[in-house]
């Protein structure tokens, strides 16, 4: 049997010789420092480490025999921690695996062992920042009592109460964003760059402040935060009477006597009052000057007024379809709920009877605080959107409608009761060709749709494909997804499920819907061998491994099926497949009628067992066995949440109102 040993550097601590401590403080040059090697092993082979100083002077040695090594690492499951004694002396953590290369059935069952799929895998999202005249304001939870440094007001609420910018440091309420005329300082260098956002004219009015002692509590009227100590807490501009920290005074804007929140009320009145002249000149090629403002993007040019909106103005797509008046209204109290088929942080997903009908439906229910805490409302709204589009695809999960109570938000989706592909995979450990290929196909069908209308969808993995009754798929859960991207955009918020997340995302590098071709790459690998191709007992050891590993592929994979993997694991992404060439015409998927597939005429190779509308034998039991009961809300909170966020959230589609019809 022959192994390969991959062997990982981690540290090398800190050891005394003649009074002098030796530490490593930069990377080495080779290997990389926190990368890893390969090394085949042969009988008698050794692999001998050497540790330098600056002057390249030998300190400390050791050899390591690497047949020892691989029988250490098979007997720790396939992984080992070891600590390497140096000679003089000194120590080294030296961390191995091994992975077989070829293998016999027996040794073929250890491996599988080690890293098969056992468990669901939660997605992570970056946070959201929302960028504001050179601010990177992102939500941000308060632990002690702050100050919106726009209004003056007190930021209150719990979890994440409001905003604070990332360069300055300025808190303010999410409410009061669209309040802010000073432009970012982020340093002294630019601090006298501050400017109204809305005029045509500058303000540069430097603050004149001094050391202050003051004789109660004063919160820094910047940061918003209390400013501490027994004397000369901070300074107290001459004019204004400002309050800040000594921290904070470089980052102040340089807007003394100005109020920002009476001045950026004023500036909408005459902003409304100067739109209404601009629409109502011709629109010849004029010489006016136009000034269009729109949630914190400002543009001043000549005049034509039509082509400064649509270049600031995002349009609303074309599938958010909202709801008419003349439709049917649903609450919750229009449904029983039966099971609780899934929980999360963002609420709970349940089995609901229609009463008037007697049809089952999946209702999503996130709560609202939640969403804020997490500044995700955004996203719930693109969710909505998508799902509303999804009915133009027999391949998404489709859209209901939509309402909402004070606390909760619920989407009332079509109850696909077949489970999803990681219960399915968890039962068989993994598919066979016939079922993989056609489960991917059906899949393929369902991202190209969303790519043609300018959508990424961020988030596919196993346990976001569901069957329906007959054993056809359905992609679920689009609350990861970006619109608007056609043609050349680029996006780059970093997000989606650990484990299939593409190299350029965790590259920080703008990125279109290759990255959907990545993780499609890494759900096929999972459904033919069974477990995942990129492997770390935490997140920085598996983006590394995304980063630079080479999946390991089994003897018995066929030749096109290794073949679109590689294609798929590209790591460039212009030059991954799904981007570059037509992934249908691929060899792997030369058996399959598109066409038929499209119009689900090919009959699915697997049928769930169901036995009625409301089986849910396919769902996890640890779910099942809760009542489905809706998550109680802290009413303090609940009172502080600024329902206008949602009022565009109600939707009714024609379906539905054809059921209640009944």
């Amino acid at each position: 049997m022959c192994y390969e040993i991959r062997v990982n550097f981690i540290s090398f601590p800190a050891y005394k010789e003649k009074g002098q401590v030796y530490k490593q403080k930069k990377p080495t040059m080779y290997p990389p420092w926190s990368t890893t090697f390969d090394a085949h092993v042969h009988r008698g082979r050794i692999m001998h480490v050497m540790v330098k100083d600056r002057t390249a002077e030998l300190k400390s040695e050791a050899t390591v025999a690497l047949d020892s090594l691989a029988t250490r690492c098979k007997k720790e499951n396939g992984k080992l921690e070891i600590w390497l004694e140096l000679k003089p002396q000194g120590r080294m953590l030296m961390e191995a695996r091994y992975y077989l290369e070829k293998s016999d059935p027996e040794s073929e069952r250890e491996r599988e062992g080690l890293f098969t799929l056992h468990q669901r895998r939660g997605a992570i999202k970056q946070a959201k920042v929302h960028v504001v005249k050179c601010h990177e304001f992102s939500a941000t939870f308060f632990p002690q009592p702050t100050f919106c440094s726009v209004c003056k007001e007190f930021v209150w609420g719990l979890n994440k109460q409001g905003y604070q910018c990332r360069q300055c440091n300025a808190a303010i309420h999410k409410k009061c964003i669209d309040k802010v005329i000073a432009k970012c300082t982020g340093s002294a260098i630019n601090s006298k760059e501050t400017m109204i956002h809305k005029e045509r004219f500058k303000i540069d009015m430097p603050h004149r402040f001094k050391v202050y002692n003051y004789k109660s509590p004063t919160f820094c009227e910047h940061c918003g935060t209390l400013l501490w100590g027994l004397a000369k807490q901070g300074l107290k501009c001459e004019e204004c009477s400002m309050n800040v920290h000594h921290k904070c005074q470089k980052k102040v804007a340089n807007l003394c006597g100005v109020n920002q929140k009476l001045m950026a009320e004023a500036l909408a009145v005459i902003e409304s009052k100067q739109q209404v002249r601009q629409t109502e000149m011709p629109s010849t090629n004029s010489t006016v000057s136009s000034f269009i403002y729109y949630q914190g993007v400002s543009w001043e040019g000549p005049g034509d007024v039509s082509r400064s909106v649509s270049e600031v103005l995002p349009e609303e797509p074309l599938y958010a379809v909202p709801r008419k008046d003349h439709q049917p209204k649903f609450t919750i109290n229009d449904f029983t709920l039966h099971k609780m088929l899934g929980k999360g942080s963002f609420g709970k997903v349940f089995l609901a009877e229609l009463k008037r009908s007697g049809e089952f439906f999946a209702v999503k229910a996130l709560k609202k605080d939640v969403v804020l805490m997490d500044d995700d409302v955004e996203c719930t709204m693109v969710e909505r959107r998508v799902l509303s589009l999804a009915w133009e695809n027999p391949f998404l999960t489709h859209l209901y409608c939509t309402f909402q109570t004070k606390e909760n938000l619920f989407f009332v989706m079509e109850y696909l009761n077949g489970g999803d592909l990681m219960f399915h995979i968890q039962n068989c450990h993994k598919f066979d060709l016939h079922r993989a290929t056609f489960y991917a196909a059906e899949i393929i069908c369902g991202l190209q749709f969303l790519h043609s209308k300018g959508i990424i969808y961020r988030d596919l993995k196993l346990d976001n494909v569901l069957l329906d009754s007959d054993g056809h798929i359905k992609i679920a859960d689009f609350g990861m997804c970006k619109e608007n991207m056609q043609d050349d955009v680029r996006t780059s918020t970093f997000c989606g499920t650990p484990d299939y997340i593409a190299p350029e995302i965790l590259l920080g590098q703008k990125y279109n819907s290759s990255v959907d071709w990545w993780s499609f790459g890494v759900l096929l690998y999972e459904m033919l061998i069974g477990q995942s191709p990129f492997h770390g007992r935490d997140e920085e050891e598996l983006f590394q491994s995304i980063r630079t590993d080479t999946p390991i592929y089994p003897n018995w994979l066929s030749k096109a099926a290794k073949d679109i993997l590689i294609k798929l694991f590209v790591r460039e992404p212009e030059e991954r497949l799904g981007i570059k060439g037509n992934i249908r015409q691929h060899s792997f998927f030369s058996s399959t009628d598109w066409n038929a597939l499209e119009q689900r005429q090919v009959p699915a190779p697997f049928t769930p067992t169901i036995t009625s509308p409301s089986d849910c034998s396919n769902f996890d039991k640890e779910f099942i066995n809760e009542k489905p009961r809706l998550s109680c809300a802290d009413r303090t909170l609940i009172n502080s949440v600024d329902q206008t966020m949602f009022r565009n959230f109600s939707f009714v589609n024609p379906g539905m109102v054809r059921i209640a019809a009944r």
